[in-house]
């Protein structure tokens, strides 16, 4: 049987001595009411980088809406019975009262006590704690999406996949190949015992390590159900048969409203909670610490940054240069079209993403399919104007206009005068703003874009009426390996559980 852990989680949030400046009414975060939450402070969330929360609460119970300091609240993360401990911590102001802790552990620790100076407030939990690279996947994934808090059901995968009675592995593994294997980039995954298998078609593969990453990734978390399915690997969706065709099953990271591909998390997104505190500096926990400027004090114009990959995009740039007092637009990159400066103005110096949020408001246009930087603007402080499109991400069918976004004409017919409308309202705008930012916490985090992946696959694998198979000239998809800091596995009933300390 395996070892019990404790995990001792202490937080000691003390008050400071002096008052924080932006406090409401120059008061104290009170020791006493001050929140901390969060799936960070669970140990069997097995995140690459796990995150929780904390909002500072003044002494009458009220939240601050503006930061007390981004050096307010100090964490440290131990392991007591380690010599040495690698973690990585951060603590991610987010000024307006809250903080997002995030911390990338590089080994698997027995307990772990995290100190978050200075209130105290002791909670006890079993341990151990996994890291990212630790290949113990939870046996029950019922257990697995309860830890998560996983939705009970994602309408986009439901509405995706209610066009399928049932799915046949035997057959879609020779149709698919042959009806599309030849003129698109295509990945054919089995997933059998808990391993990855692939075999690719077509030229242009590079975008599989992506895929190949987060199965790798969710394999080592949880015992996936055996499944075999199509990966297309390219921008635009394949499926265009109607419903009343013989439709294959087709997983794309995009969707649009005339093809029936399964829609997933962008590889932009799935990369970005993987590598988030590793190779990749825009993931959506550092947007929320790099909004800009208060909305009172952000630019009154609309903003936009990008590449030359759909005509309403020149005509963006146009619009701009005639109304430069409503609009920032201009081109950093010409690939599509020819570049003529006379109508679009010369190239300009790539942003920070980080930088768009000094202007109040954001457009988000199509490029070859849809922009998939539509998290990040979301997450932001800054409002978005999202043009009208039949292309789609996964999440796009939760988010309603005027709620969460200002809709724009597919044409950018009304851009301008939506623009205005945003000026003359400014506390409505600034509300959609808050909407969409909140969405985009309570949605587009980490942990809910493994929940959208497991909750695809499980569902998808409930129709297959064949086993899935590893078909010839499948190969095994390694799990990476670290020899100077192994994990060892303590999960009963893991078919991968071993000891190897």
């Amino acid at each position: 049987m395996a070892r019990l852990r404790r995990l001792l989680l202490i937080f000691s949030l003390s008050l400071l001595k002096h008052e924080f400046p932006g406090a409401l009414g120059g008061s104290s975060p009170s020791a006493a009411k001050t929140l901390v939450w969060g799936p960070g402070l669970e140990p069997n969330v097995v995140l690459p980088a796990r995150f929780f929360y904390i909002q500072a609460v003044d002494t009458k119970g009220s939240n601050f809406t503006t930061s007390p300091g981004e050096k307010a609240f100090e964490v440290n993360i131990v392991s007591p019975t380690e010599q040495f401990t690698r973690i990585w911590v951060q603590v991610l102001d987010r000024q307006d009262g809250s903080f997002v802790v995030r911390y990338r552990m590089y080994a698997t620790y027995p307990d772990l006590h995290i100190h978050i100076l200075g209130m105290i407030s002791d909670c006890f939990c079993l341990g151990p704690v996994y890291h990212e690279g630790c290949n113990c996947p939870q046996p029950s994934g019922d257990l697995w999406e309860k830890h998560m808090k996983c939705p009970g059901s994602f309408a986009q995968i439901d509405k995706d996949l209610s066009v399928f009675n049932s799915l046949d592995p035997d057959l879609i593994s020779t149709e698919v190949p042959v009806r599309f294997g030849q003129r698109q980039s295509l990945c054919h995954y089995t997933i059998k015992n808990n391993k990855v298998y692939v075999k690719t078609f077509g030229e242009h593969v590079g975008f599989r390590i992506f895929m190949d990453a987060i199965l790798l990734s969710i394999t080592r978390k949880v015992l996936l159900p055996d499944i075999e399915f199509f990966v297309n690997l390219g921008d635009w969706p394949l499926e265009k048969r109607k419903s009343t065709d013989k439709i294959h099953p087709i997983l794309s990271w995009c969707g649009s409203n005339n093809t029936r591909d399964i829609v997933m998390p962008t590889y932009d997104l799935t990369e970005s909670v993987l590598e988030t505190m590793g190779r990749v500096s825009l993931d959506m926990m550092s947007v929320q610490a790099n909004t800009g400027p208060p909305w009172h004090q952000k630019n009154f114009s609309a903003f936009w940054r990008g590449r030359d990959s759909r005509q309403e995009r020149l005509e963006l740039v146009k619009l701009s240069r005639a109304h430069p007092q409503m609009l920032d637009a201009a081109f950093t990159n010409f690939f599509f079209f020819k570049h003529d400066e006379s109508l679009y103005g010369p190239l300009v110096k790539h942003v920070s993403f980080f930088d768009f949020f000094k202007y109040k408001y954001q457009i988000n246009i199509d490029g070859t399919v849809a922009a998939y930087r539509m998290p990040y603007l979301l997450a932001g402080d800054s409002v978005v104007l999202k043009q009208d499109s039949g292309y789609y991400e996964h999440f796009y069918s939760q988010l309603q206009p005027w709620e969460h976004y200002i809709p724009i004409r597919a044409d950018l017919g009304d851009l301008l005068e939506k623009i205005q409308w945003a000026k003359d309202h400014d506390e409505e705008a600034r509300r959609i703003s808050q909407k969409g930012q909140q969405f985009a916490r309570n949605h587009l985090m980490g942990d809910m874009v493994f929940c959208y992946y497991y909750k695809l696959f499980q569902k998808y694998a409930e129709l297959q009426v064949t086993e899935p198979k590893v078909r010839e000239g499948m190969e095994l998809v390694e799990q990476p390996t670290d020899d100077l800091f192994p994990c060892y596995c303590q999960r009963t009933g893991s078919n991968t559980a071993r000891d190897e300390l």
